[in-house]
């Protein structure tokens, strides 16, 4: 129990400082400004093709994953989820039509998705102790 926790926090805390090694690079070349995260790079308007958007994520392809990858995958999602509701309130607060509604379900199937299939590995998990632990850790994403 007590080792998977501290397996997902340095795992969490290694990932946080090789983004922040490769940030702090980033920011010498160029400033940065870490809200600009949150709102979608600005197309030109005399591109005449239309953007495709991907597709949710199957939990069938999610199954193949280690649990390392679906936390990261998760992470990515839910700062995919923050920008498209960061975009679509200041588009709204703006009366402006949201390009592309159909992206945020697609985000939240996924990210449904990711915790039923974690919550599957959890329940197959033949040791109780760490079976609790790993539910715990999927109610808190």
């Amino acid at each position: 129990m007590m080792m998977v926790s501290r397996y997902f926090r340095r795992t969490l805390f290694a990932a946080a400082k090789s983004e922040t090694s490769g940030a702090a690079s980033m920011a010498r070349m160029t400033a940065h400004n870490p809200l600009e995260e949150f709102f979608e790079a600005d197309r030109k308007p005399d591109e005449e093709k239309p953007v495709v958007y991907g597709r949710s994520w199957k939990a069938s392809e999610l199954r193949l994953k280690s649990w390392d990858d679906l936390n990261k995958l998760w992470f990515v999602l839910l700062k995919e989820k923050n920008m498209l509701m960061t975009q679509r309130q200041m588009l709204h607060a703006q009366n402006l039509r949201f390009p592309n509604p159909e992206r945020l379900p697609k985000v939240r199937k996924s990210m449904c998705r990711i915790k039923h299939v974690l919550t599957e590995r959890a329940i197959e998990e033949p040791d109780s102790r760490r079976s609790a632990e790993m539910k715990r850790m999927v109610n808190a994403l």
